[in-house]
């Protein structure tokens, strides 16, 4: 049995009933980053701290992120005004915006990117840049209130914790509602954006949502269809990343949310 989280989702009016709002959304993460590809090797190495140059809004696209966001472009092409996306929303993070673009373009699409910093990735606050060994060696008493409070509740000093993002989510939502009432929308984003906008629109638990974040990562370009079934949304294509196989582009699925990383 589905337990649903307390409250309402972006369905739901002001005054109880129901609206049309958006139709369907295509979520996708944006290709792998800089910071992906650094975050691996500091912990592959066994270093505390990433060697990385940007702050995590401006770390942009590696080369093969920007390869991923070629084929999500191309995949893009082949969608007609039946199953195409009428508006895009994105992260204003680079590596968020360029995948966003590549994919535009490169799909010869005239829409508009619109940019919304609600969108943005979760903030990591004093633990930002660091590996899980970093966290361990530097904030030991960090560890051990995260490891109490759990993923979805632990909120690190000065960032942010899942609870703080679907706040944010949930804003967007609502307005993105009203500006695109009846419209496909194409949301470019990360991977615990991505997890909360399936938390709110699915109505899913804690339990729910960390089992599927755990089960079923983000991979990098990969996208997650959303329909709208009168009162409630469902999941159709979760992780479809095909695109990126026609294309011969790498299939990534860089950890993400993991407390001390950027994603």
């Amino acid at each position: 049995m589905t337990v649903q989280n307390g409250a309402a989702g972006p369905e739901a009016s002001e005054s109880g009933g129901s609206h049309g709002g958006v139709h369907e959304l295509l979520l996708v993460r944006h290709g792998e980053s800089v910071g992906n590809v650094a975050a691996m090797r500091a912990e592959q190495a066994g270093r505390e701290e990433l060697e990385l140059e940007t702050r995590d809004a401006d770390t942009p696209l590696s080369p093969l992120g920007e390869q991923q966001a070629a084929a999500l472009g191309s995949w893009l092409g082949t969608r007609g005004a039946d199953d195409g996306p009428q508006a895009v929303w994105c992260s204003p993070y680079v590596r968020a915006v360029q995948t966003a673009t590549i994919a535009l373009d490169g799909a010869g699409s005239a829409l508009v990117l619109r940019q919304d910093e609600r969108l943005r990735d979760r903030e990591l606050g004093i633990l930002d840049r660091l590996t899980t060994l970093g966290v361990d060696a530097r904030f030991p008493s960090e560890s051990g209130r995260r490891r109490l409070l759990g993923k979805f509740y632990y909120r690190p000093p000065g960032g942010e914790s899942w609870a703080d993002l679907v706040l944010r989510v949930r804003s967007f939502l609502v307005d993105l509602d009203r500006e695109e009432d009846g419209r496909r929308v194409l949301v470019v984003a990360h991977d615990a954006v991505i997890m909360s906008i399936r938390y709110v629109c699915e109505r899913l638990s804690e339990h729910e949502v960390l089992e599927l974040a755990r089960r079923s990562p983000v991979r990098n370009a990969a996208v997650t269809h959303l329909l709208r079934e009168g009162d409630a949304w469902r999941a159709g294509v979760v992780n479809e990343d095909e695109h990126l196989v026609r294309a011969s582009a790498p299939v990534t699925e860089h950890a993400g949310d993991r407390d001390a990383l950027p994603h």
